[in-house]
Formats: structure tokens, sequence, C-alpha cells
């Protein structure tokens, strides 16, 4: 390895999310855009993929590339019902679940990645417009994580769910060059 040779964390490609990062109001158009713009970032991540390619892991021990591209839209699906339920309660504690098993279940198996796709597509119209609507009162407003102290600042899961998008869309771009697909 050369002295200028990075190692690189096929886990984090974007790098991990930082909690302890301040975001502030003039934060907000940038990561809503990025969450608007993750259906269309995933779908050119995958374009053009063959089969084989779709059950690649993108690292060992990772998931596969159709498994990402299912998971993406079940974890986006739970954060949009979080920002409902903070949006509508006082700091009510939310559910967490096992994305892992998740990942493992029949339909991230056997559904045709376009089926997740399209979900993605939808959930982002209806998420970007109510989170357009938010004010700054809404994002500080949060819900309680049973793994997690404290309350969750919508805002904070603002940042984590534009991180999170771009570092699975990452997964997928940065095993393509990898692979030279």
């Amino acid at each position: 390895m050369t002295a200028t040779a990075q190692v690189v964390d096929l886990r984090y490609p974007v790098g991990k999310f930082d909690w302890n990062a301040p975001v502030t109001q003039s934060d907000y158009p940038r990561l809503i855009a990025a969450i608007a713009d993750t259906p269309g970032a995933l779908r050119s991540a995958v374009a053009g993929l063959s089969r084989d390619q779709l059950e690649t892991r993108y690292r060992p021990g990772g998931w596969t590339v159709k498994q990402l591209v299912h998971h993406i839209p079940d974890s986006h699906m739970n954060a949009y019902c979080r920002f409902k339920l903070a949006l509508t309660e006082d700091e009510p504690m939310i559910k967490p679940y096992e994305e892992a098993k998740w990942a493992e279940l029949p339909d991230s198996q056997r559904v045709p990645i376009e089926v997740s796709l399209e979900l993605l597509d939808a959930l982002h119209q209806r998420w970007v417009a109510l989170l357009r609507s938010m004010d700054n009162a809404d994002f500080n407003r949060g819900f309680r994580h049973p793994e997690r102290d404290g309350v969750l600042a919508l805002s904070h899961v603002l940042a984590l769910y534009a991180w999170h998008g771009r570092h699975h869309v990452a997964h997928i771009t940065s095993l393509r060059k990898r692979e030279g697909w």
C-alpha cells in the first residue's frame, strides 16, 4: 500500500452518521432535498444490473444489492411513520424492528426490486410533502427510541435519513466501481 492509499471501510462508504453534529434550520432544505433525491439515486445505482449482480453482496458478510433495495423502503416507511407519530403525539415511544431479519424475509428475497423502487418513489413523495410542510417547531418535536437515551428530535432524524439513503446507494455504487460494472 502506498503512503497515500486509504483504507476504506466498506460498511460506511460515506462515513458513519454523526449523532453529535448540529442540525440547524438552515440545514433542512438540503437534508429534505437529499431525501427527495434518494429514489432517483437508487434507481440510477441499480440500472442495468443483472440478476446475478443483484444477488451479489456489497461486502463480505453484507446484504445483497437486492436486499439493500428492499431495505431502504422498509427503513424509510418506519421513519415516515415515526415522523407522523412525533407530529401527532407528545414524545411517543416508538417500536424498533429487526432490520436484519426483515432483510431475510421471503419478500426481500423473491420480490422484484422494481416493486420496492416504486414503493420508495411513492413513499418519498408523501414524506417530502410532509417534510416541506413542517416548521421549525415541528422539527424540534421528537420521539423516544428504547435503544437510545432521551428524545430524538426530528431535526436529527431528518439528518439521519438523508445520510441513510446516501449510505446505501453508496454501497451499491462503490460495489459497481470495484467490480467494474
